[in-house]
């Protein structure tokens, strides 16, 4: 009976030392390949398409990983250190008066979107409604003082754009909030369920969280990253243009336009001053769609939440946030 089990291992390590010895003149080619072909590579990485996606791209990885990373390191220390005890003395226990509450909390605890999302999961780990969880996921990166401080400097003289903001994103949190009390429970939705190593002390539940969950959310960061500086580089800046004599028209384009462009919070009102030929109301759409929903945002939350989460999630928030701007805008600008 113990000759199988040898057996398999010489077999099991027979096919480790094949496919090893595969790959070598697999990347010998590679390299070889590489050096045959270096002129034209240059020329191609010379070319001003692939200038503006690198700078584009690393932009947005530039801009983004240090929240990311605050926002690792504070969703370590919740699901490390705080207890289900402490959340629920905390977080009401009716959701639907918890969501708002969950939705002022935004204003608080300032955060980009992408170190919203593992805050989210971790609160969602340690029993908080996913409802809850996810308003304030919404409501962090939208409505804090250095977004609010942000936008003021981007319209200067023009305080009714602040305060549209914040109540137009305080609407999409709040909104969806409830709207996934009151349907979400349906949707199937990754739960974070961490397992540590007998006798782990805080410290290195702390140390293990962080660690696995910044190797996680940097990959779908990098890929969000690539998507969004793609589509930058392929959408013309004459179609924008094109499209300010309408108003529904430029609200739906500037929509579509935050969720591939995909910018940080903190620096999105400075592109929609920019774009000062559009309608104030699609100015404010810009920047409400943007934090709630874009393309690396979806990319973060399907690797987070799973992708069936994501496919449902994203749009209803798209909706709402197209909503919330038009009424908003018509109502404050």
């Amino acid at each position: 009976m113990s000759v199988a089990p040898a057996t398999g291992g010489r077999t099991r390590a027979s096919l480790r030392r094949g496919a090893g010895a595969a790959q070598t003149p697999l990347v010998l080619g590679g390299l070889v390949a590489l050096v045959l072909l270096q002129d034209r590579i240059v020329d191609l990485l010379d070319g001003r398409a692939v200038q503006a996606w690198s700078t584009m791209f690393v932009a947005i990885v530039v801009q983004a990983l240090p929240f990311l990373v605050g926002g690792v390191l504070l969703a370590g220390l919740i699901s490390a250190v705080l207890s289900e005890r402490i959340l629920a003395r905390v977080v009401p226990q009716r959701t639907a008066t918890a969501v708002p509450v969950a939705g002022l909390a935004g204003v608080a605890l300032p955060g980009c979107e992408c170190g919203a999302v593992p805050i989210t999961s971790s609160l969602i780990g340690r029993g908080v409604a996913p409802a809850v969880a996810l308003t304030f996921l919404l409501a962090a990166p939208a409505v804090n003082p250095i977004v609010l401080v942000s936008t003021a400097v981007a319209f200067p003289g023009q305080p009714e754009m602040v305060g549209a903001r914040f109540v137009a994103s305080m609407a999409v949190a709040v909104g969806v909030g409830w709207l996934w009390a009151w349907r979400g429970g349906r949707v199937p939705m990754r739960r974070r369920d961490r397992a540590y190593a007998p006798g782990s002390t805080t410290w290195n539940k702390y140390t293990d969280d962080v660690r696995h969950d910044l190797l996680h959310t940097a990959g779908f960061l990098v890929l969000g990253a690539m998507i969004a500086a793609t589509v930058n580089v392929l959408v013309p800046r004459s179609l924008v243009d094109s499209v300010a004599g309408s108003l529904l028209v430029s609200v739906l384009v500037m929509a579509v336009l935050a969720f591939i462009v995909a910018l940080c919070s903190e620096a999105d009102a400075f592109i929609a001053a920019s774009l000062s030929a559009l309608p104030p109301t699609a100015q404010l759409t810009f920047m409400v769609v943007g934090p709630a929903v874009d393309v690396k945002l979806a990319t973060l939350q399907a690797g987070t939440f799973g992708t069936p989460f994501a496919l449902r999630f994203a749009p209803l928030t798209f909706a709402v946030a197209i909503a919330s701007s038009l009424v908003v805008g018509w109502w404050l600008l």
